[in-house]
């Protein structure tokens, strides 16, 4: 017992200590999981031994690998499964296992018909979907056309091996497997539904656990992690990994509650994220043994290599043959593609399988483990770097050099500063993206409309989202039309709040008078028997909930109101800005420079007028024995100024003194 405190101690030190290193480094380059692991791998028993692998630390490591695979599942939309996206995906993944195979065999470290090729054919088609998700949820791409992508075929590299494992690792006949997997199934289907009936019954029992869920019960949070540990514990009955457990586990959870739930999530994130899933990386990295991997450095870099080749071509040739991707740049398509060959769960897993067995050894297993570590820092990195050299069009600046070399210096400056606009309009698209999906889930909330796709037409979406992507065309027009835009926000806002205020006050009078009625029924029945207070108390309080109801309907309707105004006037603000983008597109590339020219000659007029003017007040300083800027505005100066024949500057009132 005292063994495995002092593990967990050091444990939960570098739990706490690695967001806070992550987060000194500029930029977070560097996941925080990256620190999990190397500090597991240094203080685990092959290097400093401050962390054993007691049994204790290998239930908490598994129960945080179960939570990572379920919030995994959770965040899987069914339409990344079924979409033209998911279908693509699914027949990528298959492609990726044969090629996977293929490789095995051409190697010479494994075979493919042992139990060790077959679970480094399927550790090559992977993708660490669940590690991903907080790296993605940081760099605010979840709502974005490359985060869904990456959640489309990351989710069938992470369901597939798991798949893969239960039947091509197992040591039962594959019919029997395949048995075993159809009822697990079947119960984990017989559990969603019969979850979702009662919800939708509303039941005395969904009653109690809504309203006892953000109790000392925590009713939803227990339910929940019984759901957990039910289907891990199933799939260990069934001697199924339980990666599998935990991810039917997320989809039951998501088929539940589609909508999702708010406080739901939090809770998890906070006993998964702040607790156990650092367990299970710090744990998985002190199963690594770093001697073991600098001893063989060819087959680190070998698997990288092949991870590369065989996840991430497949994918990037998908997304530019797929209709709905082929539209993307294609340094986005190439970021979709590095972020799915980020793999270490599914590593962790075929590699425990392969060495409970006796087909590997552990020191091939911590080579295989520490490869994918690395892709976890790696292939995020290259993605967010590649992303930059793209979109600093180095062939494009590699052509320029050659025909002006004279002007390099020029030529790359230009293309950085490409680059550098480039990378703040996509920081800015994202962060639109995010707030725009926090909106929409403010709204969905809190007046029950549903998505803003659902009431916003496409058209105004489209020419709101091509006005955002123009608007570094001219500030001047910008600026006009965003001023337009605010009068009438305000205007409508006004409007709206005029109309709630209405609306709030007729609920209370109805309230009031509700609430009046009921009062002076059960006063004239005071003097009855205790009958008839019941019955006029059950009036009193039909009467109230009536009221209740009465205003909330009363204050949705005003929460509607104030919403179709705000609509309105994005709907105007987005039809103005596109009708004056296409005016100013219609301008040929004269007027476009000539329009340019007057507006520098505009900035360089005002700006050598406040120089004149500073000079003027400094020179009236000086003369009159004043402050800087004491005398007058230097307006006033200005304009009572004059300049004689000869072309010096006198005053009004110097005229007048010498006159």
């Amino acid at each position: 017992m005292p063994v495995d405190l002092i593990s967990l101690a050091f444990i939960a030190l570098v739990a706490a200590l690695s967001p806070m290193i992550a987060q000194l480094i500029p930029g977070k380059p560097i996941p925080e999981v990256v620190f999990l692991l190397v500090a597991g791998a240094l203080m685990g028993p092959y290097m400093a031994g401050l962390i054993d692998m007691t049994d204790s630390v290998e239930l908490l490591s598994d129960l945080g690998l179960a939570f990572l695979f379920l919030l995994a599942g959770y965040e899987i939309n069914p339409k990344h499964l079924t979409g033209s996206q998911g279908k693509r995906g699914l027949a990528t993944w298959i492609v990726t296992l044969c090629l996977g195979f293929l490789a095995v065999r051409l190697t010479p470290y494994f075979s493919v018909s042992h139990v060790d090729g077959i679970a480094v054919a399927i550790a090559l088609t992977t993708t660490a979907l669940g590690t991903l998700l907080p790296i993605l949820k940081e760099r605010n791409l979840m709502d974005t056309r490359v985060g869904e992508s990456i959640l489309a075929y990351g989710t069938y590299g992470e369901l597939g091996p798991v798949i893969a494992m239960a039947l091509l690792l197992s040591s039962r006949a594959e019919w029997l497997t395949v048995l075993i997997l159809v009822v697990f199934v079947g119960i984990a289907v017989l559990a969603a539904s019969f979850s979702a009936k009662a919800k939708k019954a509303g039941g005395a029992v969904f009653k109690f656990l809504t309203a006892n869920a953000n109790t000392t019960a925590q009713t939803a949070m227990r339910v929940t992690v019984l759901l957990l540990v039910a289907l891990v514990a199933l799939s260990a009955i069934f001697d199924l990994d339980i990666v599998l457990g935990a991810f039917a586990a997320g989809f039951v959870l998501r088929y539940v509650i589609p909508e999702g739930n708010h406080d739901l999530e939090m809770k998890l994130d906070g006993i998964a994220y702040g607790f156990l899933i650092p367990i299970f990386f710090i744990a998985s990295g002190a199963k690594i043994n770093l001697a073991a991997v600098f001893t063989q450095p060819a087959l680190l870099i070998g698997f990288i290599l092949m991870l590369l080749l065989i996840r991430a071509v497949p994918i990037f040739i998908a997304l530019s043959t797929g209709k709905d991707t082929r539209d993307m740049s294609p340094n986005s398509r190439l970021t979709v593609a590095l972020y799915c060959t980020t793999a270490l769960p599914i590593i962790v897993a075929v590699t425990s399988v392969a060495v409970k067995v006796g087909a590997m050894p552990q020191d091939t297993a911590s080579v295989l483990v520490s490869a994918g570590a690395i892709t976890v820092f790696l292939m995020p990195f290259l993605a967010s770097i590649t992303y930059r050299v793209v979109d600093a069009q180095p062939i494009v600046a590699v052509k320029e050099i050659s025909r002006n070399p004279r002007e390099i210096g020029s030529i790359l400056r230009d293309h950085l500063a490409l680059e550098r606009m480039l990378a703040k309009q996509d920081a800015a698209m994202r962060a639109a993206s995010f707030g725009r999906a926090r909106a929409a889930d403010f709204i969905t909330h809190h007046t029950g409309r549903g998505p803003m796709e659902s009431w916003i037409p496409n058209g105004h979406i489209d020419r709101a989202n091509a006005l955002i992507q123009g608007t570094e065309l001219d500030a001047a027009l910008w600026e006009e039309i965003k001023n337009q835009g605010d009068a009438e926000w305000a205007a409508a806002k006004h409007n709206g709040d005029k109309a709630w205020e209405h609306l709030k006050t007729e609920g209370d009078l109805r309230w009031s008078a509700v609430k009046k009625v009921g009062d002076q029924t059960v006063e004239a029945q005071q003097s009855g028997n205790w009958q008839d207070k019941a019955a006029a108390l059950q009036s009193r309080t039909a009467l109230r909930n009536a009221a209740e109801e009465k205003r909330d309907e009363l204050a949705r309707k005003a929460s509607a109101s104030r919403a179709a105004h705000a609509d309105r006037v994005a709907m105007l603000f987005a039809a103005e800005q596109a009708r004056r983008l296409a005016e100013f597109e219609k301008l040929n590339d004269d007027k476009r420079a000539e329009l340019e020219s007057e507006r520098t000659a505009r900035k360089s007029d005002r700006r050598t007028t406040r120089e004149a003017r500073r000079a003027l007040r400094k020179e009236e300083g000086r003369r009159f024995g004043r402050g800087y800027g004491s005398w007058g505005a230097g307006d006033e100066g200005d304009s009572d100024r004059k300049e004689t024949k000869d072309g010096t500057e006198h005053s009004d009132k110097d005229a007048s003194d010498e006159a």
